[in-house]
């Protein structure tokens, strides 16, 4: 690809490794997709990457493959350890090449991460993440895993690949080796670090010796591993600086392991906080050295390699949300990008859910052969109602697909609930969506008419074949004596209202609007949004210097800005609903600023004095100042028709909130919206 765009003269220039060049320094990270682990799903999977190679990724990077069966990561996951598997990963590699791009596949062992019964490790510690406690790999047993993976790694140049990464992060098996924290042998493959390195060196010189020249090794090596036991800088640069004498062309970057209490690439993680991190080894090594985690615009990404921190830019999820991410910048036209929000809630929960993973933002991304934007045939005439995530999602495909699309909203700007979940620190990305949607209504052609609250004899009579209520919904007020107290507000009121609050606050509802009320509620206002990164390294304990084992620190606990009660009648554990990466993330902030948190609540009622509770048999007040009410929503659906239109009116449809508010759920209203949209 030539560079087109001044602005990002860094990013777009090629790489050239001696015996081959990349196009560009972008590389699209490795993600488990979930396609890769049964062979019939490969024509998908070579879809989903086929379009990022059309897209001007410079270097794409597979989900893990494992050399063999213990390091499977599920029962009967993708390996790739006999010729029969060779075929398959055939039609990936041919549709690569077939777009210009180039393609690495990844080899991982999951050692004690893995969810199945075969699990081997460094030692027989079990992980905590895992319910299978591994068996320690007996000397013959890493002889033959060395093996292993030089196996793998040419049945990877046999099917086509133009290389391999190998994952020696994330706390993965080649960092259980690394790490005293796992690593408890007292043989030749633990104690020193040249021992514990001895594993990963071993798995690099044999799959050199038996790959040759002509072929890409990277390796994904742990900068910092954000636990207790982890290894120091000097280990770090010791490992670094072995492998690239074991033949490693490139050093890609990690950061934490899955069962470490930092969190790494969430929302509220600044952008590009460890990018530094990958500049100290930089200085370190004179091969190429990537940064990753939290990068997700071009401009971040062209500033990392302007002040010398990496020679790649390694983004994973943002090849997700945007499969043209590379050709959109390279021709000035970034506004389009559709940003990664960090969010986790349709990729790596539904990688450690066992489902097939997606975008929260992108419902196509792993669905290309299924969810297929093509002009129609029979264009309609089509009217949305409501410009929220499900509104804006169908309206836009609706036009892209052919359609003659108007989008009605009574608000005097786009976005809906995305607007209020913008205001939550940690989520100001969620504002990105909202410039991608406005920008895609004028590409698309949305006729947009803001400010309008349309009736439905409107709707009935201009002549429309479709209508989308997408109207979202209206906050449910409990029947609490006392519910009508001055007292009391809505979130609606204190997100997007911006009601003044108290210094004691009871938050009624402890599912994910409430969470994040809490997590309003407790910022300090004497801090910008987003949070500087030595504010988020300072609160999570976090030393990106790396001067103590793992890159941890004391954390500095914040002065709660509020005396917060989050409350809840179910006996469950509070937030029990919230994502399955991220919501140990909103709990830990929350109890780490002092909020109580109580579930099997009774609310008997309101007054001056304050909220009155029933907990375990126990009357009690929380002499509060404000209670805010998060305790669910119900659809507006009033634009809805009583029956079938007479007449052969227009085709009414609910979506989004509108058709089920029980939780309100912007993964689900945005790709209820595209698939409304293709199937008119």
């Amino acid at each position: 690809m030539t560079n087109q765009t001044p602005g990002y003269p860094h990013l777009l220039a090629p790489l050239d490794l001696g015996f081959t060049t990349l196009r560009n320094r972008v590389i699209m990270g490795s993600m488990h997709t979930g396609l890769e682990d049964r062979f019939y799903n490969y024509g998908k999977l070579a879809a989903f990457y086929r379009e990022r190679a059309r897209g001007g990724v410079g270097l794409i990077v597979t989900g893990g493959i494992s050399p063999n069966r213990s390091g499977w990561l599920l029962p009967f996951g993708g390996t790739l350890n006999f010729a029969g598997d060779v075929f398959n990963h055939r039609r990936v590699t041919g549709a690569v090449h077939e777009e210009g791009g180039k393609i690495l596949m990844q080899i991982l062992h999951a050692g004690r991460y893995g969810y199945q019964p075969l699990v081997v490790s460094a030692s027989a510690k079990k992980s905590p993440i895992s319910p299978f406690k591994p068996r320690a790999l007996t000397a013959a047993g890493i002889e033959a895993t060395i093996r292993d993976y030089a196996r793998c790694a040419t049945l990877a140049k046999q099917a086509g690949y133009d290389g391999i990464e190998v994952m020696g992060s994330e706390g993965y098996l080649l960092n259980q080796f690394l790490c005293a924290r796992t690593n408890l042998r007292t043989d030749r493959w633990g104690g020193t670090i040249e021992n514990r390195m001895r594993l990963p060196v071993d798995i690099v010189t044999r799959i050199r010796a038996a790959v040759g020249p002509d072929f890409i090794i990277m390796y994904r090596h742990s900068l910092l591993d954000l636990v207790d036991g982890g290894n120091t800088w000097d280990d770090v640069v010791a490992v670094a600086q072995a492998l690239q004498r074991a033949g490693v062309n490139i050093l890609n970057t990690g950061y934490g392991w899955h069962e470490a209490r930092v969190p790494t690439i969430v929302t509220s993680v600044p952008r590009g906080a460890f990018a530094s991190v990958a500049g100290r080894l930089r200085r370190e090594v004179t091969i190429p050295v990537v940064a990753s985690n939290r990068i997700n615009m071009p401009h971040e990404a062209e500033d990392i390699l302007a002040r010398g921190d990496a020679d790649m830019v390694s983004m994973a999820r943002p090849f997700l949300a945007d499969a043209h991410f590379v050709a959109k910048a390279a021709a000035g036209r970034a506004d389009e990008i559709n940003t990664c929000i960090g969010c986790n809630q349709a990729c790596l929960d539904h990688t450690f859910s066992n489902q097939r993973a997606s975008c929260l933002v992108n419902p196509r991304a792993c669905h290309e052969t299924e969810l297929v934007y093509a002009i129609s045939a029979r264009p309609r005439r089509v009217a949305v109602v409501g410009a929220g995530p499900a509104g804006l999602s169908a309206a836009t495909v609706a036009a892209e697909c052919g359609h003659d699309v108007t989008l009605f909203d009574s608000s005097d700007s786009v976005g809906g609930q995305f607007k209020i979940a913008m205001q939550i620190p940690g989520k100001e990305e969620f504002a990105e969506t909202i410039r991608y949607f406005r920008r895609k209504i004028d590409l698309v052609g949305v006729k947009l008419k803001l400010g309008v609250r349309v009736t439905r004899e409107q709707l009935l009579a201009e002549g429309y074949d479709d209508v989308a209520i997408a109207t979202g919904i209206k906050v449910r007020r409990p029947p609490i004596p006392g519910i009508d107290h001055r007292s009391v507000l809505s979130y609606i009121d204190v997100l997007q209202n911006k009601a003044p609050v108290g210094r004691r606050v009871a938050i009624i509802g402890a599912g994910g609007i409430g969470f994040d009320v809490g997590e309003f509620l407790l910022h300090d206002p004497r801090h910008a949004l987003p949070l500087a990164l030595e504010t988020w390294t300072a609160e999570w304990g976090v030393d990106l210097k790396a001067r103590g084992g793992g890159g941890l620190v004391p954390a500095q606990a914040p002065q709660p800005v509020r005396q917060l009660y989050l409350l809840q009648r179910k006996t469950s554990k509070l937030g029990a609903g919230l994502g399955k990466t991220s919501g140990w993330v909103h709990r830990a902030t929350l109890a780490r600023n002092g909020v109580v948190m109580m579930a099997g609540v009774q609310y008997d009622s309101i007054d001056d004095q304050g909220l009155h509770i029933t907990v375990g048999g126990e009357r009690r007040l929380l002499a509060v100042d404000n209670i805010i009410v998060c305790a669910g929503q119900d659809s507006l659906t009033e634009l809805m028709p009583a029956g079938e239109p007479a007449n052969g009116g227009p085709r009414f449809h609910k979506i989004g909130g509108a058709a089920l508010a029980a939780e309100l759920d912007a993964k689900r209203a945005i790709k209820e919206g595209a698939q409304w949209a293709v199937g008119l």
